[in-house]
Parts: structure tokens; sequence; C-alpha cells
């Protein structure tokens, strides 16, 4: 290993310039909605507002800085969120001189196309066992729990294996803030990668009276039938549909539903345990007392929790002990590029 900081970012500013060339690329976009599921609307405004096309000399330098170096990397990547592979590729890159990419077989598109735009000869699409055999290198697996697990008992010793798993965002308002103007900003979260990415809000926690609760629910409905109106929901995979039936069934009996075209909000009483509703833009509002009450109800999946949205420093930067990105309502889907997405680990 050569390179000196300057160098690693000149590598990845590469991949910035590669996110950005395919960003305009129409063809891709067209093969992006064949294999991401989400609409054609859904790919532009991942392509438009949620690659990070233009990052900020200091962001990449903190990539680049808190990144420790290796002999290898080997990326193991998820279909989840098409535009991590961007975010992936570059943290793997700032520490090794040689990468090597294993796209998901659902979505392998975007990150083919960003090697290939690269023309970095230190990076390549894997063709065969990589990184697993080599002392000092790395495994970065972004994916399931289950997934990183199995990378984990099978590499050997010598090889690192760095886990991004599941992980969970969550939205916070207070009866303090504009209630249409918060609804309209976690719909903005909410509407990107169709809700399936670990920054995703799934539950709004409310502080404020119950009453007002159902005012923000409304909100919120008001709020996700606007947004199908202009970036429509894509495609649902058969066990997503029949996890948000459940939830619909079990919220139906125990709280309120607002079942919208392409989404649902759901209240449930104060002493209703914490739901968490599925993917594919569905809300679960949660009313709390005070952030004592929020971070006990919190509690059962606080280690899921990679991301909380808020416009109320005591709520968002207290919710949980381990560190997560803290982000306003709107930009929980707009972190900078200064090192992995998820902080938990």
């Amino acid at each position: 290993m050569t390179r000196n900081c300057e160098e690693r970012m000149r590598d990845v500013r590469r991949l910035v310039s590669a996110a950005r060339a395919l960003s305009r690329d129409p063809a891709i976009a067209d093969a992006l909605v064949r294999t991401t599921g989400l609409s054609k609307s859904g790919v532009a405004l991942a392509l438009a507002e949620h690659l990070e096309t233009s990052p900020a000399e200091g962001d990449l330098r903190q990539l680049v800085e808190r990144t420790s170096l290796a002999e290898e990397v080997h990326v193991v990547l998820s279909a989840n969120v098409f535009t991590g592979a961007l975010r992936a590729l570059a943290v793997a890159r700032a520490a090794a001189d040689r990468v090597t990419v294993a796209p998901s077989r659902r979505e392998s598109v975007f990150a083919r196309a960003l090697v290939e735009q690269a023309c970095d000869p230190g990076l390549s699409i894997d063709l065969g066992p990589g990184v697993r055999s080599v002392p000092g290198g790395e495994i970065h697996v972004y994916g399931h729990d289950e997934t990183i697990a199995r990378f984990r008992a099978s590499a050997p010793k010598e090889v690192r294996v760095r886990g991004h798993g599941s992980g969970l965002g969550i939205a916070c308002v207070t009866d303090e803030d504009d209630l249409a103007l918060a609804a309209r900003a976690v719909a903005r979260d909410v509407a990107a990668f169709d809700q399936r990415g670990c920054l995703s809000p799934r539950v709004v926690l409310f502080l404020g009276t119950q009453r007002s609760a159902e005012e923000l629910s409304e909100q919120l409905d008001r709020a996700l039938e606007s947004v199908e109106e202009r970036v429509p929901r894509g495609r649902l995979a058969a066990d997503e549909s029949a996890a948000a039936a459940r939830y619909a069934s079990t919220i139906e009996f125990v709280g309120r539903l607002w079942r919208g075209k392409a989404h649902l909000v759901g209240l449930a009483p104060k002493t209703t345990p914490l739901m968490i509703p599925p993917p594919g833009r569905h809300l679960h509002v949660a009313v709390v007392e005070s952030l004592v009450d929020a971070r006990a109800r919190v509690a059962a999946v606080a280690s899921l929790i990679a991301a909380v949205g808020s416009d109320s420093l005591s709520l968002g930067g207290q919710l949980v002990d381990h560190p997560v990105r803290v982000s306003a309502l709107g930009q929980m889907q707009r972190p900078p590029l200064d090192g992995p997405v998820d902080l938990r680990g």
C-alpha cells in the first residue's frame, strides 16, 4: 500500500465523477427501473437527489482519514438502495489499493456500470473468491444480518469482515413543530427507494397529545398521497405486500389506520407496544410523553436504529446511546459522503 491521503482522495473522486456521469445517462435509468422495482420517477428521484455527485471536499477527506487501511477489500453489495454502491466502493477504495466487487444478483446494473465508468485499475467486478484468501484483507458485507453472519463464519481468521446490516430509521416530531411541514418532510424521507434503506423512517415518534397525533397522522396521509402523485411507488414483493396486510389488520384492531393508494399510516394508543411496519411507504405513529418515554418505547429495537430524523435536538440526538445518523426531517436520505452510511459499527 503506497498511496498517501491525497492519492486515496483522488481515487474516491474518480468514483464520484463516474457516478455523476451515470446520473445523466437515460439508458441506465431505464435499466434500473427493471432491476430495482422502483418506478421511473423513483429511479429519477434517486439519481437526482440521493446520489452523492457533488460531495464537499471536507467530507471526502473525512471519509479517507477515518478509513483504516487494508491489503485488499472485497465488497458484497445489497440490492435495497442501488446508489449505495457509490459509498460502499468509495470506502473500500479509500482503504485498499485493490477492490473487488460482488454486486447483488437482484440489482447489479448500477454497481457494474459504476466500475466500468470509473476505469480504475484498482477496481474490478468479482470473478472468484477474491479477498477471502488474502491475509490482511477485508470483506465489506452490505445486506441482511444473516448474510453477514454467513461470511463471518466462512472467512479465514486473518480476514476481517465488516458488516453493514439491517437498519431502521426513526422520525421524531413534537407538537411544537408545524405538523403539515413535518409531515411533508417525513414523506420525502419515506419516498426515496420506497423506504427500503436503513435510513428510511418507518416509525414516527410523536411528543404530544393523542389528539395532535391524529392530526399528524392525517397530515402524513395527505403528504404521502401527494408524493404518490409525483413519484409513484414501484413494485412490492409478495412478502412485502403480505407484511403490509398483516400490519394493516393489526393496527385496525388496536388503533386507527389511514389507508392510501400506495401507503399506510397507523396510529396506536400509548399503551400499545411499538410496531414496525414493513417497507413500502408505510408509517407507524407512536405517541410518547418525554425523551425518557421515547427511549423506552424504542428500547426493543434500539440496536437496529441507524438514523434519526428530527428538528428537535433534545429528541434526535439522544434517542439511542450508539452513534447514528441524525438529520433534519426531510434530509434523512441525504447524508454527507463522509464514510459508511451506517455509523453503528
